[in-house]
């Protein structure tokens, strides 16, 4: 693959609902691994994502879809998008929200809470022309309209293209893993119980025994005592 895909997981959806494709093809193709790739078969994983067309964004060709089709030895090769100029650095501008959209924003809010709270409040506001203090109220549940916010995706809504979603989760992300990084905080890996010796169990079960004999002796006096009495 010659070319990164734009939406990868968006694009796996679509080959995934609309062809006859191997989940090897696809994962090659988007750069997944195949198990992911049967998740999303299974509805296990992207399942608020809406498929992208590889072939009307201009990443693959007809041709080159028929070709794997017919042969699940053949690697799909990415074709330039003609969509890769917008993620180009531009220059920021207020995004503006037709006032039809704007009682949509908390659902898009609460998704993104939901879904990825990774993503910064500054970010939120940025990719749906909202504000910090509805984003608060939203997960606060201090909204007017708490009781029928539900979570729904915004690309679904209308409130920001597949393309910006992506490329804000994206950066999102790997801004936790860097901070993750930073951090030392490392994703354990195997059992994660430790040993009784080192949680201090096996030490205060031996003290509680101890205690146990020293009362039972103590009892035995006070009953030699009450007897000789």
């Amino acid at each position: 693959m010659s070319t990164d895909i734009l939406m990868p997981k968006a694009t796996a959806v679509w080959l995934v609902d609309n062809t006859s494709l191997t989940f090897e093809q696809i994962a090659d193709f988007c750069g997944l691994h195949p198990l992911e790739v049967k998740g999303i078969a299974d509805g296990e994983v992207a399942r608020d994502i809406r498929g992208a067309d590889p072939i009307a964004n201009g990443q693959l060709t007809r041709e080159e879809l028929d070709a794997a089709e017919k042969n699940p030895k053949h690697r799909l090769v990415a074709q330039k998008s003609r969509h890769a100029e917008y993620l180009k650095p531009q220059k920021k501008t207020p995004r503006y929200t037709p006032v039809s959209r704007r009682q949509d924003r908390p659902d898009a809010i609460a998704w993104f809470l939901r879904n990825h709270p990774e993503v910064a409040d500054a970010q939120l506001a940025r990719i749906l022309g909202t504000t910090k203090a509805t984003i608060d109220q939203v997960r606060n549940r201090t909204h007017w309209n708490s009781a029928n916010i539900k979570p729904v995706d915004p690309v679904t809504l209308g409130l920001s293209t597949q393309m910006e979603l992506d490329a804000v989760v994206k950066k999102a992300a790997e801004k936790k893993a860097r901070d993750d990084k930073r951090k030392g905080i490392v994703a354990p890996e195997g059992p994660t119980l430790m040993p009784a010796s080192e949680t201090g169990v096996i030490e205060d079960a031996a003290i509680e025994e101890e205690e146990q004999i020293e009362d039972q002796a103590l009892e035995h006096v006070f009953d030699d005592d009450h007897d000789d009495d």
